[in-house]
């Protein structure tokens, strides 16, 4: 059965939904996931704790939240690219992620090795 790009999108944000809950300790208010040509864009809203958005008042604060954040996600990765693998059958070649400290929000990008809005 060839699966639509709307559910796989689905199966994406289920499946961080779920990596964030268990490796994170708690998950997001909302996940979205958009496939454009070879990336899966995630945006996670509501990453943050309220005492991390009283640590952003300061810069050093939302510098030690981007980083402390950052580390966590980073040492995830090797999941999550398994995880995009196993739900897109494909590669990942890179990830790129980044938080604000303003809105609470998470971009996620997996740069995936061909074109999977084409191949849907």
């Amino acid at each position: 059965m060839k699966r639509s790009k709307g559910f796989i999108e689905a199966e994406i944000s289920k499946a961080l939904t779920q990596w964030e809950k268990d490796y994170l300790g708690r998950g997001s208010v909302s996940v979205k996931t958009d496939i454009l040509r070879d990336m899966v864009i995630v945006t996670l809203q509501g990453v943050l704790t309220p005492a991390e958005y009283s640590l952003c008042q300061t810069k050093e604060g939302k510098a030690t939240v981007k980083k402390t954040r950052s580390d966590l996600v980073e040492t995830g990765v090797p999941t999550l690219k398994e995880t995009i693998f196993s739900i897109t059958e494909m590669e990942v070649k890179s990830f790129h992620t980044d938080i604000s400290t303003k809105t609470g929000e998470r971009l996620m990008v997996f740069k995936l090795s061909s074109n999977l809005e084409e191949r849907l």
